[in-house]
């Protein structure tokens, strides 16, 4: 069990499982910067984050809600957590000003389209986990709404899931103990990461050296990366 001061975001999951460089990059030396697919997600983060309660007639669909997990050391903001009227079971709890049983289903946004990625799938059941131990219930599914093409991805939140997201919220935490930002490696993700600029993983190859890599970018007729 981790204790209040030593909960981190839910998001940096994402990030870490994307890399790791990213993630001690943004945690521990609080460096940032927007390209057009942060930007993007941001935004669809903030609309569907605008506090509200919907009733439609056997659901309560609840945004921006806060989240938090002692087990994995993690807190954040649900986009949207959908609560359908059921029996009483496992899987449902009693919420404060509404009589009967409950069934949440989480959701959590992203932009582009309809696709499974692990990272994401790690943090919407990072999210799931959250509300498990907060209302003491089970939570077999969740869903991951894809902006672009405005289509859920429905998941099971099986037992292999939930071992990547308890080793990927352990392996966040040491990160951030041990305190040191890992080494650039230059890949395909790159190109899509925002913090290029910043991470500069082509002059932290061990196979470029530094004069290398100045000589380089002085010579004429080369793009810069974006």
């Amino acid at each position: 069990m981790y204790s209040e001061d030593e909960l981190l975001p839910i998001s940096a999951l994402s990030q870490l499982l994307f890399c790791e460089r990213r993630a001690a990059l943004i945690l521990l030396e609080e460096r940032w910067a927007d390209n057009i697919f942060t930007a993007e997600g941001s935004l669809l983060h903030e609309q569907s984050r605008q506090p509200l309660v919907e009733s439609r007639d056997e659901w309560r669909i609840v945004r921006g809600l806060w989240l938090r997990s002692l087990e994995l050391g993690l807190y954040g903001q649900a986009d949207v957590v959908e609560f359908r009227r059921s029996e009483c079971s496992p899987a449902a709890a009693v919420l404060p000003g509404l009589g009967g049983w409950w069934q949440p289903f989480p959701v959590e946004y992203k932009r582009g389209r309809l696709r499974h990625e692990m990272s994401f799938e790690v943090q919407l059941c990072a999210q799931a986990i959250c509300l498990e131990e907060m209302l003491g219930i089970t939570i077999h599914k969740g869903a991951l709404y894809y902006g672009r093409t405005r289509r859920r991805l429905e998941l099971e939140l099986t037992q292999g899931l939930r071992e990547k997201t308890r080793d990927a919220a352990r392996r966040l935490h040491e990160l951030v103990n041990n305190g040191n930002t890992p080494r650039g490696v230059l890949g395909k993700k790159c190109r899509y990461c925002s913090l290029l600029g910043i991470c500069l993983p082509r002059m932290m190859s061990p196979k470029k050296s530094v004069s290398r890599y100045l000589k380089q970018a002085m010579e004429p007729g080369d793009e810069a990366v974006t």
